[in-house]
């Protein structure tokens, strides 16, 4: 039934799109393959996979398949940005609890948004700090829609029901709300902050009444729990929270606090989060989307600085948001020119940069937790990427070097 209802969805979509009837048979062969793993769904109008694509009835995505799939631009297809690096909250594996400076104005971040539009960004993520801390990020979400689909990633901090309608009306398409546990004393303690379970819980409840808005959790699972075999648990919990998706990630090694091999998901560990999100993706309701699971070496591989690419709250430009690391600043020089130069040193890889590279940045910080752009470019240039995913094999045949 499930396979049936892809295939409807799929044909639609085909009516809506008509070029993706130009795309190579082997790419298109490949995207079946991969939407054949989830359940496509209309959650609240869209018909989605899950929420790091652009829904397929979306105009986003008839861009990445105009731009990236049939005249292969190079530059990035997805992006997120940092709308302030204010946050209530003191999570310990915060991948921006390095990052400082002076943060941009709504105008330079509209600009970002224009240039990562130019470049091609067909999905955009909002992210901080705690993004709903910016009271112009209504005025953001509608400036970004246009070109792309928008992603909001919160701690539910400041929600109201007001601004839930504000976001939807301005184009806002899913919404992830961090929660890390069913107990509300250990996500408190992971986010440091008494109240975080019940602030994440009431913005959940918020977006759903709102409609209109996919509704999701964004989950840090740690090697703890997948050794305690509590991710199951975890998920049985979220699915009778009523949300569309469980979206999850492990602690990446971004701060100096995860520098630490023993606290990097190990092998084994990755393949047991595929076969949960497999055999959960088999029944109906909620989908599970495993970050790791859509970056593996079968799928698309990790494409931070390739076509993936972080602006941060203050400007910086990242390879994504799980690197420490600049390439130059949106107020020093254009977002093309800083993009071109890191994507010469990063080439699509296998497997996640950050977990692969990390004893890099930790041996070139020397105290600091953010690398400057001469020590990223020394990383960049030192690092291991290895081979291309299932995906970039088919996308780069028969191209001369076998990179993009």
């Amino acid at each position: 039934m499930a396979l049936l209802k892809n295939t409807i969805f799929l044909a639609k979509t085909l009516r809506r799109v008509p070029r993706m009837a130009r795309v190579s048979p082997a790419l298109n062969l490949f995207f079946l393959r991969y939407i054949n793993k989830f359940r496509l769904k209309d959650s609240a109008g869209h018909w989605i996979v899950h929420s790091h694509l652009p829904p397929l009835n979306h105009p986003a995505f008839a861009r990445f398949v105009d731009l990236h799939l049939l005249k292969r631009v190079l530059g990035p297809s997805h992006a997120q940005i940092g709308l302030t690096n204010a946050c209530p909250q003191a999570c310990v594996y915060c991948y921006s609890r390095e990052r400082g400076g002076k943060a941009m104005d709504t105008a330079a971040i509209l600009r970002a948004v224009h240039e990562l539009q130019e470049l091609g960004v067909c999905w955009l993520g909002l992210t901080g700090g705690e993004p709903l801390l910016n009271s112009d990020i209504a005025r953001i979400v509608e400036t970004a829609a246009g070109g792309c689909a928008v992603k909001l990633f919160t701690t539910g901090s400041t929600l109201t029901r007001e601004k839930a309608r504000e976001l939807r009306d301005a184009g806002l398409f899913s919404v992830s709300v961090s929660l890390d546990h069913w107990l509300p004393e250990v996500h408190d303690r992971n986010r440091g902050l008494a109240g975080a379970f019940a602030t994440a819980m009431n913005a959940i409840r918020l977006i759903r009444e709102t409609g209109g808005i996919q509704v999701g959790v964004s989950a840090v699972v740690n090697r703890e729990m997948i050794c305690r075999n509590e991710v199951e648990p975890f998920l049985e919990f979220l699915r009778g929270l009523g949300i569309d998706e469980a979206w999850l990630c492990e602690p990446k090694p971004s701060v100096a606090a995860f520098w630490n091999e023993e606290q990097v998901i190990r092998p084994e560990e990755h393949r047991e989060l595929f076969t949960i999100q497999d055999r959960w993706n088999r029944r109906p309701g909620m989908t599970v989307n495993y970050l790791g699971h859509f970056e593996s070496r079968e799928h698309f591989g990790c494409n931070a600085g390739h076509k993936m690419v972080y602006v941060d709250a203050c400007g910086e430009v990242s390879p994504c948001v799980f690197t420490p690391m600049t390439f130059g600043n949106l107020r020093d020089r254009p977002l093309k020119e800083i993009f071109a130069a890191m994507k010469a040193r990063f080439p699509s890889g296998d497997l996640c940069f950050i977990n692969r590279n990390f004893p890099l940045i930790r041996d070139a910080a020397n105290g600091r937790g953010f690398l400057d752009i001469a020590a990223s470019q020394r990383v960049a240039d030192k690092a291991e990427f290895g081979k291309l995913s299932g995906f970039f094999r088919l996308y780069l045949r028969g191209r001369q070097g076998g990179r993009a």
